[in-house]
């Protein structure tokens, strides 16, 4: 396997790469299967829930990672030795493919993905290093230009299906994922057209293998899994129901949220796929039951967000106070209700009109104190005065009037208890 530096192609060792990300390893640690992968990539893999050795699918007896140091040195030393030398030295880049060359390319690839089960035989391996070949050579001729993305997207768009269906069946599906990725991704990004003409089989066990790919690999890669998880549900109605309707799609989508640090790209792709999933009632319990107020609550208070991500969030914990469950999740979690409150006014008219819409679920229609007792710590009343003062439409203006209506009569109330208590206090025996 070979590495780009800048215009040079350096042979990478398979055994310095992680067989999960592919990458050359920076900290390599070992399994008690005797496996060595990237700590970042394992440690991902293990947070996910897993308990089983990526490579041989071996049930873990200890979770305990061990450093390679002899490995992590020889990498070293590789990496050292690799800065010094001379273009004579390195290997020659892969040759350019032409059209022609392409178009037989994916007719061979077609048929070894086409055949039945268990056709391989006992060259799976041959199989996979023949297929990897191909994909590698087919991404390399898509990257050349604009016009050979859209000759292959035009031509190969009906081997997606293909190609995730038996990388999710055979063995080193992990080493192989990223390439599955790439091909994929070339093919389809730009290219929606070309998936709505094609009779694609996405079925359960398609989603199955995005959702593992999904925990997979580098960052970049996952992120990809997330954009093409996204143009699916954008399809059609059937296709936004067959992935609303599996709660992994959500908890995947949420946790690479979480574990990319709120990159702008993941955030982008990952809450556009659950808005467009999430919006049906009956899908709504389902946000909920995943997880997602904590991470929204998380990405309002700690990220650094754009208009549009912020107004996504937003829009989804609008979805989530629609329902009951929604509601006593959000009610339970003063931060949540304080974050909201602080995006008032602050971020976009769009965004002041769903945390008002929010915090009218939670305070007039669902009456929690706690909710209620939220909003006054932080400050809400007096951006609520401010609103009522401002530009807005109709139906926040009344959502405001009725949000005033319910603190004064909680301010009422309050000054009642207090005169009672000193009342109680001084009565004589």
């Amino acid at each position: 396997m070979v590495r780009k530096r800048n215009d040079l192609c350096i042979t990478v060792p398979n055994f310095f790469r992680c067989p999960i990300s592919l990458d050359v390893m920076k900290s390599p640690v070992s399994l008690c299967t005797g496996v060595t992968y990237d700590r970042s990539s394992i440690q991902r893999w293990l947070d996910g829930g897993n308990n089983t050795c990526p490579a041989t699918m071996q049930v873990l007896q200890s979770k305990d990672l061990v450093p390679n140091h002899t490995l992590q040195r020889l990498i070293q030393i590789w990496s050292d030795s690799s800065r010094t030398r001379s273009p004579a030295t390195e290997s020659t880049a892969v040759n350019s493919v032409t059209q022609a060359e392409a178009k037989s390319i994916i007719q061979q690839l077609k048929s070894n993905l086409l055949l039945p089960p268990g056709s391989h035989g006992e060259n799976i391996s041959g199989f996979i290093s023949i297929s990897l070949q191909c994909m590698g050579r087919l991404i390399l001729f898509a990257k050349q230009s604009e016009e050979n993305s859209n000759f292959l997207s035009s031509g190969g768009s009906e081997l997606l299906p293909a190609l995730v269906s038996n990388f999710s069946k055979l063995p080193m599906q992990i080493q192989a994922s990223e390439k599955v990725f790439q091909l994929s991704y070339v093919l389809f990004k730009n290219h929606k057209s070309a998936l709505e003409q094609q009779e694609m089989i996405i079925d359960d066990k398609f989603v199955g293998a995005m959702l593992n790919f999904l925990q997979l690999g580098s960052r970049e890669f996952r992120i990809s899994v997330a954009k093409l998880l996204k143009i699916i549900a954008n399809l059609s109605s059937e296709k936004r129901h067959l992935l609303g309707e599996n709660d992994d799609v959500y908890r995947g989508l949420l946790r690479l949220m979480m574990s990319s640090e709120w990159d702008q790209e993941a955030m982008e792709s990952c809450l556009s796929c659950l808005l467009t999933i999430s919006m049906p009632k009956k899908n709504r319990l389902r946000l909920v039951r995943s997880g997602a107020v904590v991470v929204l609550s998380k990405a309002l208070d700690e990220a650094e967000l754009s208009v549009g991500s912020t107004e996504k969030v937003l829009k989804l914990l609008e979805i989530v106070s629609t329902c009951k469950e929604g509601r006593v999740e959000i009610c339970g979690n003063e931060k949540c209700v304080e974050a909201i409150v602080k995006k008032v006014l602050k971020v976009s008219t769009l965004a002041t009109e769903h945390s008002v819409t929010i915090l009218w679920s939670l305070c007039c229609l669902f009456r929690d104190q706690r909710a209620q007792e939220a909003v006054t710590k932080s400050n809400g009343m007096a951006k609520i005065l401010l609103l009522m003062q401002s530009n807005v439409s109709g139906a926040v203006r009344q959502m405001c009037s009725d949000l005033l209506k319910v603190f004064r009569v909680q301010s009422r109330n309050s000054c009642l208890s207090s005169y009672d208590t000193k009342t109680t206090h001084i009565m004589p025996f």
